[in-house]
């Protein structure tokens, strides 16, 4: 068990391990600490949001709703990677979970899965989950289908490593939401071993080092480095924008009438938002203007200028 980390150390953390963090206004003072204990903590808890779209997503974890008040996590993993802070302290995430668990997690001591659970919040000998884990919501629909983007399953394991290596503890003490509860079923669409792995891996190496290449790799090809949404303004013009037309053409995501060409129109915005929804985004977040997880998802080849 160890003691909370503060505000500053917790987002220290999460940079050291390469995490892209957003602070919401408020976020440090934002807690259920009047309600129970926090801490001493054992572990990070994953869950995913049963939701579409960052923006309202966010909201939703910091605010709670009716029944549950906010915050109900620490930070939300939205698809391309970015780690919004939306509370520090106690927050409304676990709920009461199975104490074998608790132990085993405590301890570190299972294999691939902790003991099933068979308790859950209300039931007899349940045990206060948001006293003891860090929670972290990903933005997913959780039917099992809804795409759980590259950049979203590294950020979780960047998270957690993160979390792991500030405490000095080991993958074990990261576990799903179902994990803990035998009434949840989150977070759905990846397992958790094999989530452990990749976070035991990074806690093997120097987080400040990076990998060197491989000496027999063959280089990559050159694509199209993210402009910038603020590159994506009417009347702009470009050969990445064609390149960028012809990919999408080719995933199956046109809404050219003719083209596509090197300035920006609106049947390049429509084009775009097909394939923002391709990959699983909704909401503003499939508005058609590129962000960088959509874009190097793209793989536009690099033009000739």
């Amino acid at each position: 068990m160890a003691t909370p980390l503060t505000a500053e150390r917790l987002i220290a953390a999460l940079r050291a391990e390469g995490v892209t963090v957003v602070e919401h206004d408020g976020w440090r003072t934002h807690n259920r600490n009047s309600h129970g204990d926090w801490g001493p903590v054992v572990g990070v808890m994953i869950h995913h949001t049963v939701s579409t779209g960052t923006t309202s997503s966010v909201a939703m974890c910091f605010n709670g709703y009716e029944g549950l008040p906010g915050p109900l996590c620490h930070g939300v993993i939205a698809k391309d990677g970015t780690v919004h802070l939306v509370g520090n302290g106690r927050a409304n995430h676990a709920g009461g979970g199975d104490p074998s668990v608790l132990r085993a997690v405590t301890s570190e001591t299972y294999g691939d899965t902790p003991p099933a659970p068979r308790v859950h919040q209300g039931s007899p000998g349940a045990v206060d989950g948001n006293a003891r884990f860090y929670g972290f919501e990903c933005i997913n629909l959780g039917n099992g289908t809804d795409p759980w983007p590259a950049e979203q399953l590294d950020a979780i394991a960047r998270v957690s490593a993160a979390l792991c290596r500030a405490h000095g503890w080991g993958a074990r003490s990261v576990i799903g939401h179902k994990e803990w509860s035998d009434w949840k079923n989150d977070p759905r669409g990846f397992g958790m071993p094999t989530m452990r792995s990749r976070i035991q891996a990074r806690l093997a190496k120097d987080p400040a080092k990076p990998e060197a290449p491989h000496p027999t790799t063959p280089p990559k090809q050159q694509y199209e480095p993210f402009p910038g949404t603020s590159f994506f303004r009417t009347g702009a013009s470009s050969p990445a924008i064609t390149a960028m037309g012809r990919r999408l053409v080719a995933e199956g995501c046109s809404a050219y009438t003719s083209g596509p060409g090197p300035r920006w129109t609106e049947a390049d915005r429509l084009s775009y938002a097909k394939w923002q929804r391709k990959l699983g985004f909704r909401g503003t977040d499939a508005d058609g203007i590129p962000g960088t997880a959509s874009w190097n998802a793209l793989k536009i080849p690099k033009s000739t200028r």
